[in-house]
């Protein structure tokens, strides 16, 4: 919490409220359906909720942005960052029943208005969003052939409405047919050695009709 503090100081009393109320919330739903693992639950500030507000310090979103989070898991990135953007709309989906009642479930405990969760593909959610985030699901190929044709004409940010990715590692093979991709280093934004290596990938997207 004291980083999160640090790195976002314009936080209000209630997202600091529901900041603090993460840990409880998954810790008892983790122990009830395991959604992350045992030894990352113990980190879970930094390892999920910090790694997911990364996204944030790469693209701060506006108010009225419309976000998909693609396999969003447990939540993340999508639920870290509506806490900090609750004027963005976000819609997290992902294919495992479970999951998503772990999502829902948290996002009620939070009063987040502004997350719909539900159990879905990729290829069929509806709707067309500034940006479209995810942690790791897939490689960039297969992620980009999901989600192509889902993007918002009308660019409203400084960066290209696309896909905001979480990745790690050396990403040049994986990455090597999107010329346009921008990879940026969250060690860059945040100190402790489990970012070294991590990154957030920006790959602007054409609207297609």
């Amino acid at each position: 919490m004291e980083e999160i503090i640090k790195q976002f100081p314009n936080l209000t009393d209630n997202q600091l409220l529901q900041f603090e109320k993460l840990e409880a919330l998954y810790h008892d739903w983790n122990a009830k359906i395991n959604v992350i693992s045992r030894k990352d639950i113990d980190e879970l500030y930094t390892k999920h909720v910090l790694h997911s507000l990364a996204i944030a310090k790469v693209q701060p979103f506006e108010p009225g942005t419309y976000v998909l989070d693609v396999g969003t898991g447990g939540g993340f990135p999508g639920i870290p960052l509506a806490i900090l953007f609750p004027e963005t709309r976000f819609y997290l989906i992902d294919v495992i029943a479970k999951k998503i009642k772990v999502v829902q479930a948290v996002a009620e405990g939070l009063g987040l208005k502004n997350v719909k969760a539900e159990q879905m593909r990729a290829e069929n959610a509806k709707g067309d969003y500034d940006f479209i985030v995810s942690r790791a699901v897939t490689n960039m190929p297969d992620f980009y052939s999901w989600v192509k044709d889902k993007i918002k004409k009308q660019n409203k940010h400084e960066l290209k409405n696309g896909i905001l990715y979480l990745k790690g590692g050396d990403l040049t093979e994986e990455l090597k047919d999107f010329p346009k991709a921008t990879e940026y280093n969250i060690s860059a934004f945040f100190s402790d050695s489990f970012f070294e290596t991590k990154k957030v990938v920006h790959l602007p997207l054409k609207f297609k009709l």
